[in-house]
């Protein structure tokens, strides 16, 4: 996996929740708090999780067979697809049984310096790990809010390793209040309270990763400044008069598909429009070095063709005018 990839977040997030669920589970035994028991199937979810995103990525490198010409660098997208499963199964639902079950049938909570004693270790370890994740992606994001991140990255482990950590540090101050509240006032049902809502936000996160991940599965284009560069790198002014059409498609991450029809002068002989077709697929490389498969076509730009349609990658012979840079 690329340096894109996060890794190095994502081994900082596995350390943390396999520590972390390890200690809760610990707690839960001798306090037999729920949210404990909730805390550390959610921290264990999410260490297999990790263990999800790290063997996409080495499936990923796998290089490209007759049978997949394109390589398997959507594997990544498919390994942080079934991470919201997971979530949203083993996390989510089992955390809302589990406060369904506490609030049923609550007991007091016993040795209570064991879950808060995990919590705030817990706490600690989780922050170690988002800070971590945040600044591998500070790296990446650039202007973009969190929010554009998060929804047009194209790598999908470091939105993934954000998320979870944002999630599991507002689950770990839920599962405190819930214990702090139910030794406060010696009724259980705030335990049960506080894994219920814990089950509410690990659905709820689950449900937009599987929202972005999809998108990524479906086939996601190259992005706005991306586009700018191609175009500017296909057209020489010379030979390469315009672009007619173009279509990008995310292979992976890190490997971008680009087809193209461009507008070339009439009179130009085969071998003078195969060594501009030659340049400017040099000229894209170097603009976007995710560039992998470049497919550019030659054709005449047609005004009557160009008028036949308003939509400008639609129209067969042209857009409304040759693309300007």
């Amino acid at each position: 996996m690329s340096a894109s990839g996060g890794t190095k977040a994502i081994v900082a997030a596995l350390l943390a929740n396999l520590s972390i669920a390890v200690a809760k589970f610990v707690a839960f035994l001798f306090s037999g708090s729920s949210s404990m028991l909730a805390e550390s199937v959610h921290s264990l979810a999410d260490s297999g999780n990790q263990g999800l995103l790290l063997l996409g990525g080495k499936k990923a490198q796998r290089e490209a067979t007759p049978q997949h010409p394109f390589g398997y660098g959507r594997e990544r997208y498919i390994y942080a697809f079934l991470v919201s499963i997971v979530l949203f199964s083993v996390g989510g639902m089992f955390a809302i049984y589990e406060g369904y079950q506490k609030i049923k049938h609550p007991h007091e909570i016993d040795h209570w310096y064991w879950p808060v004693g995990v919590l705030i270790f817990a706490i600690i370890a989780e922050t170690f790990s988002f800070r971590t994740a945040i600044n591998e992606s500070n790296v990446l994001r650039g202007k973009q809010s969190w929010k554009e991140f998060v929804r047009h990255a194209k790598a999908p482990e470091l939105p993934v390793v954000l998320l979870e950590d944002l999630g599991a540090l507002v689950g770990l101050i839920l599962a405190l209040v819930g214990v702090s509240l139910a030794l406060a006032t010696g009724d259980g049902v705030w335990d049960g309270i506080g894994t219920l809502c814990i089950g509410v936000l690990l659905i709820l996160i689950a449900l937009v990763l599987a929202a972005e991940t999809k998108s990524l599965l479906l086939g996601e284009a190259a992005g706005v400044e991306e586009v700018k560069k191609i175009e500017a790198a296909i057209v020489d002014g010379d030979t390469v008069t315009g672009i007619i059409h173009m279509r990008t498609l995310h292979l992976g991450p890190e490997e971008l598909l680009i087809a193209a029809k461009i507008a070339v002068q009439h009179d130009d002989t085969a071998t003078e429009i195969a060594a501009a077709i030659n340049a400017a697929e040099s000229r894209i490389r170097e603009a976007v070095p995710i560039a992998r498969v470049i497919y550019l076509e030659p054709d005449i730009y047609s005004e009557a063709e160009a008028a036949k349609g308003s939509d400008r990658e639609a129209a067969p012979g042209g857009p409304a005018k040759p693309a300007e840079h």
